[in-house]
């Protein structure tokens, strides 16, 4: 069953659309095939709360320049009580400390993302680019397309030209006051270290940001920092928790329209992910490395940014299916880390699957 969308059209970049009392809608372009964002203003005392704030392009900050300028002219005045990001990626976090000084409103974010941010942009303690290629390399990732991931080196800060030097530690269950309205802060895994929701029950809304898409699953990659994480399942336990909210919560997602039916996306998404790792089981009657089932799981050309993305994914859904007992892991000499079917593992030489 398809979401149910309240909300046909998205509003025009620099244009802000109501969905709800006290709620307001922005969308921003990315420079991706991806090419939006969704932002999200909200009434708040004597201002506004932003909940994240988009890529660092200049046609991002034009947008919000004129917006913040027309907020200034409102009844309700311009001043910005917080800023809230949640989580690190570029196109969520990439104008916070910007907006820090535009606005003088302090980033509220959780530690998890926070310090993430901060090893992936300075890529100290196993975060950036050269261990994200030793990582590749290690799933069998070819030598030319390893060079154009490294000739990429710099992307995140290019997104995030600069960071937020302090911000305000959000909890998983803490309860903000915005405006009228209590929000809970809800904790996701899997897409990034602690992924920050926000649920206010008396509105009937959740903001998700990328843990609950109504058209795509969100990337649950492995990072070479932890190398052996099981991703895919702490994200499909994440959206679990969706499930206790009511059916009729109005999802405002990252990415793609305001939807209904939390249920059956989240259905859907387990249903999309068991489909996939069903897919990589079957390839793998003899060791098959990552790099090797990419074509498996993503049949068209990908350029260079979606490599790096489905890379990640393929280990995320091959680390899921070794946690699960379904695949066994090994290591050649050279490093080279192959998933065979455990079944196939364990028979004999020579004899034949299904016998």
């Amino acid at each position: 069953m398809l979401p149910d969308y309240p909300f046909a059209t998205p509003p025009a970049a620099g244009e802000t659309f109501s969905v709800a009392p006290g709620i307001h809608w922005l969308r921003m372009p990315l420079p991706f095939a991806l090419n939006h964002i969704n932002l999200w203003l909200l009434e708040d005392d004597d201002g506004w709360t932003i909940v994240d704030t988009g890529f660092a392009l200049d046609a991002v900050k034009a947008c919000w320049q004129t917006i913040l300028s027309r907020l200034n002219t409102s009844e309700r005045g311009g001043r910005i009580v917080r800023i809230i990001v949640t989580h690190f990626h570029p196109d969520h976090l990439g104008l916070a400390a910007w907006l820090q000084e535009q606005t003088g409103a302090p980033v509220c974010m959780t530690l998890g993302e926070y310090l993430t941010a901060h090893a992936v942009w300075h890529e100290i303690g196993g975060h950036g680019n050269q261990p994200m290629l030793r990582q590749f390399r290690a799933h069998g990732l070819d030598a030319d397309r390893c060079a154009a991931l490294e000739r990429r080196s710099g992307n995140y800060n290019r997104g995030v030209p600069s960071l937020p030097t302090s911000y305000q530690r959000l909890f998983g269950g803490d309860e903000l006051r915005i405006g009228k309205h209590r929000w809970q802060v809800r904790l996701g895994f899997g897409h990034s270290p602690e992924h920050a929701a926000l649920y206010c029950r008396e509105l009937g809304v959740l903001i998700s940001g990328d843990m609950l898409l109504p058209k795509i699953s969100t990337n649950i990659s492995v990072f070479a920092v932890t190398p052996r994480a099981d991703s895919l399942d702490d994200f499909l336990s994440s959206i679990d928790r969706y499930r206790e909210l009511p059916p009729e919560t109005l999802v405002l997602p990252s990415h793609g329209l305001p939807f209904h039916g939390i249920e059956n996306r989240v259905n859907a998404l387990h249903a999309h992910h068991e489909e996939r790792l069903q897919l990589l089981e079957d390839q793998c009657t003899s060791p098959r490395s990552a790099a090797d089932l990419l074509m498996t799981l993503f049949s068209r050309d990908l350029d260079t940014h979606q490599t790096m993305f489905a890379m990640g994914e393929a280990i995320a859904h091959l680390n899921r299916l070794e946690h699960a007992g379904r695949l066994l892991r090994s290591e050649d000499d050279d490093g080279l880390i192959r998933f065979v079917r455990a079944q196939d593992a364990a028979r004999p030489p020579g004899k034949p699957a299904g016998h």
